[in-house]
């Protein structure tokens, strides 16, 4: 376990069999090597594949839609968001300061920008 608990996404355009925008748990990091904690069960990740948070952001993830996105309505266009707390998926309409999520009723901003969450 890191000295201080870590948190880890995939960067933007990475493809690899984890949720885009969904933040997971650093377990450990050895040799360019990130182990996260993936729903209970350690997965290991390539670190230059990841972007990492000192804390879980608590602020909608915004995603641009993948090429090969599955059970996404293509009404959502191009870019959709991931709430930071339950991981569910939403359609972002216009550029609003937040929104609540349908599946756990949580309210968050929306990470139009991480920068500023991460600095």
């Amino acid at each position: 376990m890191p000295d201080v608990p870590q948190w880890a996404r995939l960067k933007t355009g990475v493809s690899y069999p984890l949720r885009r925008g969904a933040w997971y748990q650093v377990v450990q990091v050895t040799h360019g090597i990130a182990l996260l904690d993936v729903k209970h069960r350690s997965m290991t990740v390539p670190l230059e594949l990841l972007q990492i948070a000192p804390t879980r952001p608590q602020v909608w993830s915004v995603v641009p839609r993948p090429r090969d996105a599955v059970d996404m309505p293509l009404s959502w266009g191009n870019i959709y968001a991931v709430c930071p707390n339950c991981c569910a998926r939403a359609p972002l309409g216009q550029r609003v300061p937040s929104m609540p999520c349908n599946r756990c009723g949580g309210e968050f901003e929306i990470a139009w920008s991480l920068d500023h969450y991460l600095a």
